[in-house]
């Protein structure tokens, strides 16, 4: 029989109780059997902690959800964490097959090795958006970064966020590192900063696509812009990195797949199709006018950047809990 290292779990949550249950089912139905899960409840008034008490697995942390940060809440859980190796996830996320915290640490071939991540992918259920259906068109497969002393600097802005596009909804990491090289206190992208911290200190990061997790969020259109203008200024204020303008012109060819995605999903009514064919024009409108928003304020300054920035997006966006009617 195969000894595998322990390994613990932290899951940050609020107000997670419709789907909390999957979560920790999904990880206590692994082929690698966890230590422990930490999961650190920010304020749910929904029962989720109710939920939560009912397993032995669970170490229950209570904060307040004044004290909430996506970097340091997290730094939080790997403190209390006795595990060798940390998984990252969230509580609305469920494990995509019993295999996923295997392909984790198979991702672990080398001793610089400082963290694997995997891949979110979206399930083919009616309330989740068609065009984001997952529908995978080759094998899954490993990738890893790493670079000399000072070589990551030296890269292009286009070649860091390659390199770090982390992601904490499943993600492994060794323990040791994560207390040397700790999530930055940030209200956002606190796994893509890692990364790059990660990669600047040395270490190396993988990527195993075949360590897949259910997530989805339904969006607004005031959600959608505001993680397309928190995420694009991250992005640049951390790595230097800018989307493209779009311009005016309809990519038909385009629309017209994501409609074809949508009219050949089943099991869906006509009705239930056409409120996602206006679903996702919202969402492109809202992806547009973010865009458009970030680049006319860096035209500007980058100090005007900061400050629209601020007014727009000076909260993290939150998810909704349930579907958008449109």
């Amino acid at each position: 029989m195969k000894i595998y290292p322990e390994i613990s779990v932290v899951i940050p949550v609020k107000n997670e109780g419709a789907k909390i249950r999957a979560c920790i089912e999904g990880i206590l139905s692994q082929s690698i059997s966890v230590k422990e899960i930490i999961v650190i409840d920010s304020g749910s008034t929904d029962g989720t902690v109710e939920i939560l008490k009912e397993y032995k697995k669970v170490n229950l942390l209570e904060i307040p959800s004044s004290t909430f940060n996506h970097g340091e809440t997290r730094n939080l859980g790997v403190r209390h964490a006795s595990g060798e190796f940390v998984v990252l996830t969230v509580g609305d996320a469920r494990a995509y097959d019993h295999f996923w915290i295997q392909h984790l640490l198979e991702g672990f071939d080398a001793p610089n090795v400082a963290g694997v991540c995997g891949q979110q992918v979206c399930p083919h259920e009616r309330d989740k958006n068609p065009v984001e259906w997952f529908r995978p068109y080759s094998s899954p497969s490993k990738k890893k970064y790493e670079f000399p002393a000072g070589a990551f600097e030296e890269l292009s802005s286009h070649e860091k966020m390659m390199a770090c596009g982390w992601d904490d909804v499943t993600a492994m990491y060794r323990r040791e590192v994560l207390l040397k090289v700790p999530f930055r206190s940030t209200p956002y992208s606190e796994d893509a900063i890692w990364a790059k911290d990660a990669l600047s200190a040395g270490y190396a990061i993988v990527y195993n696509y075949a360590a897949r997790v259910y997530h989805y969020h339904t969006e607004d259109r005031d959600f959608t812009f505001k993680r397309t203008m928190t995420t694009m200024y991250m992005r640049y204020r951390h790595f230097g990195f800018t989307y493209p303008k779009v311009n005016g012109k309809k990519n038909i060819r385009k629309e017209l797949g994501k409609m074809k995605l949508i009219l050949l999903a089943k099991p869906m009514s006509i009705g239930e199709k056409i409120k996602w064919i206006k679903y996702n024009k919202v969402q492109d409108v809202a992806y547009k006018e973010a865009v458009a928003t970030f680049h006319d304020a860096l035209a500007r300054s980058e100090e005007e950047l900061d400050k629209v920035h601020q007014e727009l997006c000076g909260k993290p966006p939150i998810p909704l809990k349930q579907a958008v009617v449109v």
